[in-house]
């Protein structure tokens, strides 16, 4: 068993939450070393910019913050401090400027992490945080340390404190596969069920329609669902649907599944043409053109939008062709799609859930385990895409650091939190 004696402060998890805990509490004058379970750091990070890494969000900081729904008063204080503006300036100083999107969302000029990621490691490295890879953190001993599955067998680490920033339960292939539940609810620690969120759904696709269509766009479509209605595009899978417009109503989706065991989502296929005018151009004569093709030319419909119609009408037992243009111009702006479960946590952009918010204090510390502070998507909250995963990520993780710091001006050895640990 290797044992490491020197007072230091464990940051356990090496995505964004976890690396800026890491640079606040070292420019604070603290050793620090970081732990992940993975070979590398910011695994997860690095998926996110194959997309061009959209870190934060340009909209105002009252709207920004609604985001986050319920969660939104909790993570106030923590936003605020550590605002999408003095994100996109810390990008900058590590030599990556960021520009708005024609949709508000924030981005690097190169549209890549691993340029951000390296150039943020060296400056860690300057801070003289070190890193410890492949160790997967599964506790605490008997007498209050840290303990580790290491390449060489089991380490303990007695950290005068400790940060947790070890993710949700999205992607766990990537490191963040939600596994600290099972340490910190035996303690005691509140921690909501983690369910997927930004996620797919499962829709009972004929095989045809399947086939054919697997991996298709449906674009410049809108998304309704009760009062909600959300524009934008969304991906045919083998299982069901998930895209950007869908992920944005996901939230609302799944908790109306788990009530329900089953949801109508309506699609509007061409939400731009008023419904009377789509009928009239449906009453113009097909003559000889077949009828897909009569609704490719009439009404702009790709053919993946005629098969979703289709799989529609195939539900209801009727025929496209024998509806009158009002009755068809009427579903090509309201198919129905039915829902019928949510598609896997592992193939969800993030998690909801995670420790509640009660259970922490203003510096972000655990109530129960004086020293060990949380951050990053092991809490309790949820936002869509769009640069709030990342911003909410990022601020929780410096509002963790600055608690870390302001802990040990009051308890610099740790000695008292090993005690409360330690009591039943």
């Amino acid at each position: 068993m290797a044992s490491s004696s020197r007072k230091e402060i464990a940051i356990i998890g090496a995505g964004p939450a976890g690396l800026m805990a890491a640079e606040i509490v070292a420019q604070g004058g603290a050793r620090v070393t970081v732990y992940d379970a993975m070979p590398s750091p910011g695994r997860k990070f690095l998926m996110a910019g194959r997309g061009g890494l959209n870190l934060t969000h340009s909209e105002p900081l009252p709207q920004f913050l609604e985001r986050y729904r319920e969660a939104a008063p909790r993570l106030k204080a923590a936003i605020g401090t550590f605002p999408p503006q003095a994100l996109r300036e810390w990008s900058e100083k590590l030599g990556q400027p960021t520009f708005v999107g024609t949709s508000g969302r924030v981005f690097p000029k190169v549209l890549k992490a691993s340029p951000l990621l390296r150039a943020w490691l060296r400056r860690l490295d300057a801070a003289g945080v070190k890193f410890a890879f492949r160790h997967r953190w599964i506790g605490w001993d008997e007498q209050g340390r840290l303990t580790f599955q290491a390449p060489d067998g089991l380490r303990v680490v007695d950290a005068r404190a400790t940060v947790l920033a070890l993710g949700g339960a999205s992607w766990p292939r990537l490191g963040s596969d939600g596994s600290w539940v099972g340490i910190l609810a035996p303690r005691g620690v509140q921690v909501s069920p983690l369910r997927p969120a930004n996620c797919g759904f499962i829709v009972a696709w004929s095989d045809i329609f399947r086939e054919r269509f697997e991996g298709q766009p449906l674009k410049g479509i809108a998304l309704g669902f009760g009062l909600h209605v959300v524009r934008g595009e969304a991906i045919i899978t083998r299982s069901g649907i998930e895209g950007g417009a869908v992920y944005a109503l996901s939230a609302e989706l799944r908790e109306a599944i788990a009530a329900q065991g089953e949801v109508t989502l309506r699609i509007a296929l061409r939400p731009d043409v008023d419904q009377n005018e789509v009928a009239k151009r449906l009453s113009s004569p097909r003559r000889k053109q077949s009828f897909s093709n009569f609704l490719r030319k009439a009404v702009q419909l790709s053919p993946v939008a005629i098969g979703l119609l289709q799989e529609a009408a195939m539900h209801t037992g009727v025929s496209l062709s024998s509806l009158s243009p009002a009755q068809l111009a009427e579903l090509i702006n309201a198919v129905p799609l039915r829902l019928t479960g949510t598609a896997p946590i592992a193939r969800a952009i993030s998690s909801a859930g995670g420790i509640s918010f009660d259970e922490l204090d203003a510096d972000f510390m655990i109530r129960r385990l004086p020293g060990v502070f949380a951050a990053g998507e092991m809490l309790d909250w949820e936002a869509p895409t769009g640069g709030y995963l990342l911003q909410a990520s990022f601020a929780t993780g410096a509002a963790a650091g600055r608690g870390v710091l302001k802990w040990l001006s009051g308890d610099p050895h740790g000695e008292e939190a090993r005690k409360r640990r330690l009591e039943p």
